[in-house]
């Protein structure tokens, strides 16, 4: 079979504790005059403060934008680049979790290219480069400072829309697990599951083949050799660290490997693209008002368990990377008790088991249905194909914590 890869990045990518100490530093290369999107929380706190602090020193014009929302309302980014145009900018920075990251990715679109963010709804609707953007996640999970994706809230839509383009993709991925420290449990759970559902997601994913144009006429486009090395090192960090993660806080170690975890997988995706517990998660998302990564990890032992029949090999390597061992040689039982593990974890760290328990009405189960099998870039990106009938029966397995019934 004929090696395929590909890897959409930044230029740089720093990781390591105190690596945020190098912000100037880095923001001297790209000019002095540096536009920061974070949110009123985070803009309050002495990391940020001591940041903002070495621009100054470094002599960076600094302009702070701290009013940044969940999942970025689209009329919010008007009122942000409004007051970012006089300022003039060389470069947008991103400090916080992935909804900071992706405010600053449109902050730079439009001072860029002008328009309405409703221009470059969609793949490669961007024509050319925009402002170096420097990103700072202070979160673990959504992988945004490295992808080629900026994922918005428009409220003429009903389910969540994304820009995707490699303009997007950050100049610089400045990774610092010391700015993870203060995560309450409950976000570093949410966060780290959805970075595992990246992973898994991504490691899982179709294998669209090696069509030259591929590339070209789509951002995400299936699982490759170099796109696998990011998601197995990813479930393997977050395998091992997650749980602790959630239960120690203080546990540094534990901290750096679900930082680099969601990091890795955020490379993987960002090219690989995810798949139906993806799809699923847009709809039910968009009616119960639930975190991201909360619903995409309640779906995905059910998506796995559906894809088992197609992607057996890869389920059992997942278990491989989570240090699952036994099961004499036997990929389909390994496979399966993967499966229990990924299942078994989420309990542990408190991720809702089913989607009733998330708040999904038994009345919009055929609408969910019908909404997340037209989500295209995200179901044929999936091992195994879905009709209308098979989606119906995934999505009441998982409202009712059927597992087996997800396998039909």
């Amino acid at each position: 079979m004929t090696l395929f890869a590909a890897a959409r990045l930044p230029r740089e990518i720093l990781f390591g504790k105190g690596q945020c100490h190098a912000l100037a530093a880095i923001a001297g290369r790209y000019g002095r005059r540096a536009f920061i999107c974070t949110d009123e929380r985070l803009a309050g706190t002495s990391e940020f403060i001591e940041m903002l602090d070495g621009l100054k020193a470094a002599r960076i014009d600094t302009l702070v934008y701290d009013r940044t929302l969940p999942d970025v309302p689209r009329d919010s980014v008007g009122a942000c680049i409004a007051e970012a145009k006089g300022f003039r900018p060389d470069m947008v920075i991103g400090i916080g979790g992935g909804s900071c990251l992706d405010m600053a990715k449109c902050a730079g679109l439009l001072i860029s290219h002008g328009g309405k963010l409703q221009d470059y709804y969609g793949e490669f609707k961007v024509p050319g480069p925009a402002l170096p953007l420097i990103a700072v996640p202070t979160t673990a999970g959504t992988g945004s400072e490295v992808t080629p994706v900026a994922v918005i809230s428009d409220p003429e839509r009903t389910l969540k829309v994304g820009i995707s383009s490699p303009h997007l993709i950050a100049a610089v991925a400045l990774c610092d697990p010391d700015l993870t420290a203060s995560c309450p449990p409950s976000l570093t759970a949410i966060a780290g599951a959805d970075a595992l559902t990246h992973a898994i997601e991504a490691f899982t994913a179709a294998k669209r083949g090696t069509d030259p144009d591929l590339p070209q006429r789509h951002v995400f486009i299936g699982k490759s050799a170099m796109t696998d090395h990011f998601a197995l090192l990813a479930i393997r960090l977050l395998g091992r660290s997650l749980e602790a993660a959630c239960r120690d806080g203080s546990n540094e170690d534990a901290r750096a490997d679900v930082m680099m975890g969601a990091l890795a997988a955020g490379c993987a995706f960002g090219t690989a693209g995810t798949a139906a517990a993806h799809a699923v998660q847009y709809p039910v998302g968009a009616l119960t008002h639930t975190p991201h990564g909360l619903g995409v990890a309640t779906m995905l032992p059910y998506v796995m368990r559906y894809n088992l029949a197609a992607a057996t090999a890869e389920i059992a390597e997942i278990g491989s990377a989570f240090g699952l061992a036994g099961h004499n040689g036997n990929p389909a039982a390994l496979a399966e008790a993967t499966i229990d593990e990924i299942a078994r974890l989420f309990a542990a760290i408190g991720i809702t088991r089913t989607l009733a328990e998330l708040g999904l009405p038994a009345d919009k189960i055929d609408w969910t249905a019908e909404q997340a099998l037209g989500i295209d870039r995200l179901i044929k990106n999936n091992p195994r194909p879905f009709d209308i009938a098979a989606m119906r029966n995934l999505i009441r397995a998982a409202y009712e914590g059927d597992m087996g019934a997800s396998a039909m």
